[in-house]
């Protein structure tokens, strides 16, 4: 188990939970309702998202976004108690092949100083790796990618690191477990992280705590002792 999560709040501190709900037969508006109210994200990030669970916020309070995808019954949503900017949808690379489905979209969104792309990524290890370069090229400053990445082996790269829970979230047909849920964060530190009971979903969710490392943040102009200095 990771580390015991705060129950308040800490200062700079932003709690993100990302759930792939498998789409109508997996995880309702109920069910995410209650993952709401024993986790207290600050930002929820939701794949395979139905209209269905459009009516969160009538049931937990708070705003909530949601994308759909082309030609499919669900997309991508983002919820938060805290007052956000509507989310932008960028549509991702996808393949030409014959019998390819409808291309995929990132959810982006801008909470707190920080850039979040939500995502379902597609299958094909090749195409989900130039979908992730296809964002990170989208994004300035502070950032992170979460979600379902459908990727196998390492996706970090162009200064984006991986930062989030060390345990496999899906198992494809009750054979092999896998860690597709993942989040890659630049100039971002994970102070928590977990991987949750599945419920009625076939992805487990995940929940991190994240903040700006410290490292990269640029300190006020009287810190440096600039104020009033003429070059």
């Amino acid at each position: 188990m990771a580390p015991n999560f705060p129950n308040q709040s800490a200062a700079g501190r932003l709690r993100v939970v990302s759930w792939n709900l498998l789409r109508r037969v997996g995880a309702g508006v109920e069910d995410v309702a209650k993952l709401v109210k024993m986790h207290h994200p600050d930002l929820l990030l939701l794949q395979e998202c139905t209209e269905e669970i459009m009516c969160l916020p009538t049931l937990v309070g708070g705003h909530f976004f949601r994308h759909p995808m082309q030609s499919r019954i669900y997309g991508l949503a983002a919820w938060s108690p805290h007052p956000f900017p509507q989310s932008t949808a960028i549509r991702l690379p996808y393949s030409i092949l014959p019998g390819r489905v409808p291309p995929r979209l990132a959810q982006i969104i801008a909470f707190h100083g920080i850039t979040i792309a939500n995502v379902h990524l597609s299958h094909g290890q090749f195409l989900n790796r130039f979908q992730l370069r296809h964002i990170m090229e989208q994004m300035s400053g502070p950032a992170a990618i979460i979600g379902d990445f459908n990727a196998v082996g390492p996706v970090g790269f162009q200064g984006f690191s991986d930062i989030g829970p060390r345990r496999r979230t899906h198992r494809a047909g009750n054979i092999i477990a896998l860690r597709l849920d993942r989040c890659i964060a630049r100039w971002l530190e994970c102070s928590a992280s977990e991987v949750l009971d599945k419920g009625p979903s076939d992805h487990h969710p995940m929940v991190l705590d994240m903040k700006v490392d410290p490292a990269f943040m640029t300190p006020p102009m009287e810190e440096l002792g600039l104020i009033g200095v003429t070059i």
